[in-house]
């Protein structure tokens, strides 16, 4: 019993876009129109003309009022419980259920007022829940479709993100040097910081989990347009390109912030024209 109730209790997928809702109840309602014409499934081809035409309109109008009613006006009124993160099978199940009962009730009252209470047998009611069941199969249709295109588009996007990420922490670097023995090429992911000294520039970085230092005659500028793709290289001060993917912790003080980077022995500095900046990277 329990296996059951954790079931019942299982997230389910809802569909709570009333511009789509809207879309679905008018063309289930047309779609029920046509269908009663055209294929008159339950007897009405002995009814007078009269009593067809209001037998339609009146089943295909029905439809159109109770499923506005439970796909519109209910969710817009009740937003708590048609809350798609607590939506679950159990609550999928029960609305089916109370769908159909409003669907066909609705078609049978209509149905009795062309023929008389007297006038229905078992068999008209059994017709009427299976015209009844056809919207809601659609619904349940449509729904699962809807949710598939949605999820597999996600996905898609995910996995070009992926993609993307994988390629971009792959793709080298290169940084040039005025001694062209100096130059050097790096994942930009290994890179923890870029110190400006002088006339040269400091590459702190890692190679197969050990911390290195490499030295190049170049300006932190040239390295700062060399990193501008690598959106984690950023810089925080006139002598530091920082890796904030390293940071191990942010110190506050007077003159802005102090970094403090993984397997190094000094800490970096933010300066003040830089912290907004940051901010927005790290939060």
């Amino acid at each position: 019993m329990n296996r059951v109730f954790r079931f019942l209790n299982k997230p389910y997928p809802l569909n709570d876009d009333l511009k789509h809702n809207a879309r679905i109840v008018l063309f289930l309602s047309i779609g029920i129109f046509a269908f009663l014409s055209l294929f008159q499934p339950i007897g009405i081809n002995t009814f007078s003309t009269r009593e067809i035409i209001y037998l339609v309109f009146g089943i295909a109008a029905s439809l159109f009022v109770i499923l506005t009613l439970n796909l519109i006006v209910l969710p817009s009124m009740f937003p708590r419980f048609f809350n798609s993160s607590r939506w679950n099978i159990k609550r999928e199940i029960g609305w089916n259920l109370w769908m159909l009962l409003s669907i066909s009730s609705c078609a049978l009252l209509v149905y009795s007022k062309i023929v008389g209470p007297i006038g229905i047998v078992f068999t008209d009611v059994l017709k009427i829940i299976l015209i009844g069941s056809v919207p809601v199969a659609l619904l349940i249709i449509i729904n699962y479709n809807l949710m598939l295109r949605s999820n597999l588009k996600s996905a898609q996007l995910l996995n070009k993100k992926l993609i993307e990420k994988r390629e971009q922490n792959l793709k080298l670097i290169h940084f040039e040097s005025e001694y062209k023995n100096d130059e050097i090429t790096l994942n930009p992911e290994s890179i923890a910081v870029i110190k400006s000294a002088d006339n040269y520039v400091e590459i702190y970085y890692e190679r197969e989990g050990t911390p290195r230092r490499h030295i190049i005659r170049s300006t932190l500028n040239k390295a700062e347009t060399t990193t501008h793709d690598c959106g984690f290289l950023f810089r925080c001060h006139r002598s530091f390109i920082v890796n904030i993917r390293r940071i191990t912790e942010v110190q506050g003080n007077s003159q802005g912030y102090t970094l403090y980077i993984e397997n190094l022995d000094f800490p970096v500095q933010v300066s003040h024209m830089y912290i907004t900046e940051f901010k927005k990277l790290l939060l």
